[in-house]
């Protein structure tokens, strides 16, 4: 159970990573308000456009598109559309510190990053989501809530190429920005079902998982771990596939975990059943 509430989707034919992610933004031009943010994000490519791709992050060497991706993007635009959400756009250049307060300085190893002619420290973004976040914090009482985003948009990250983990990529997100209960929740599942029925993926073909915060943030408080301290153990957390789980239990003990606290919380981590899961919280 990762610390984001995530869908993870598997296929023979197809690998997508799906979150659906709940945060709240507190805006100083809005200290009253908190938004209730939730997203789903996809990143897709064809076999037939991997090495097009990968020679273009290494290279920088112009690449084709064959007509698979083309039509994926197409019913990504066409189901987002019917869901009544609005399509909206980001740069592709930012600020290197705006993905660093998301994920910490370690994830400057991750990114196409550099100085510009300004003496400024830019970065290709890796994902869409810190600029959705910027955006809405920058546009503050000028939005009218509640609000429903879509992108879809070119990405890179600079790490080891894997299945499924390639150096450029396209994420489709869809956001729900003001909507306080599950319906959001609820929405956003429905759109990507309705996706995947579209290009022939059912459900003998796929299973979702959902985990959420609220499970981490009871744990943490259950060893009176103070509310500060959250945001950097969920980034430790999300590395739980990445990096070795001694390296994860390190991490936590930095972060002052005892180490009964850090055992607890990965055996609640691995929970698969709700039955399970109230006997830990209940």
């Amino acid at each position: 159970m990762p610390a984001n509430p995530s869908l993870l989707i598997r296929h023979p034919n197809l690998l997508l990573t799906l979150s659906l992610r709940c945060f709240s933004l507190s805006s100083a031009a809005r200290p009253s308000r908190t938004l209730t943010l939730l997203r789903t994000c996809c990143s897709s490519s064809s076999s037939s456009s991997t090495a097009n791709s990968n020679d273009n992050a290494r290279s920088g060497r112009s690449g084709s598109l064959s007509s698979a991706p083309a039509h994926d993007l197409a019913q990504k635009i066409d189901v987002s559309q019917m869901f009544a959400f609005e399509e909206v756009d980001f740069p592709v250049l930012e600020s290197e510190a705006l993905f660093i307060r998301k994920a910490g300085e370690e994830i400057r190893d991750q990114l196409y990053c550099f100085e510009d002619r300004g003496n400024r420290r830019v970065a290709l973004r890796p994902e869409l989501t810190p600029s959705l976040a910027r955006l809405v914090i920058q546009k503050g009482k000028s939005l009218s809530l509640p609000l429903k985003w879509f992108a879809v948009g070119q990405c890179w990250r600079y790490e080891r190429m894997t299945r499924g983990r390639r150096r450029e990529h396209y994420q489709w997100n869809m956001d729900i920005i003001g909507v306080p209960d599950v319906t959001a929740e609820a929405e956003l599942i429905s759109s990507i079902v309705t996706f995947f029925k579209r290009i022939g993926i059912t459900a003998s073909d796929v299973g979702f998982k959902v985990s959420s915060r609220k499970v981490l943030q009871e744990v943490l408080r259950s060893y009176s771990i103070p509310n500060e301290l959250f945001g950097k153990v969920c980034i430790i957390i999300d590395k739980i596939e990445k990096v070795p789980i001694d390296e994860i239990k390190r991490e936590l003990r930095s972060a002052e975990l005892s180490d009964e606290a850090i055992e607890e919380l990965l055996q609640v981590l691995s929970v698969k059943s709700l039955t399970k899961l109230e006997g830990w919280l209940f």
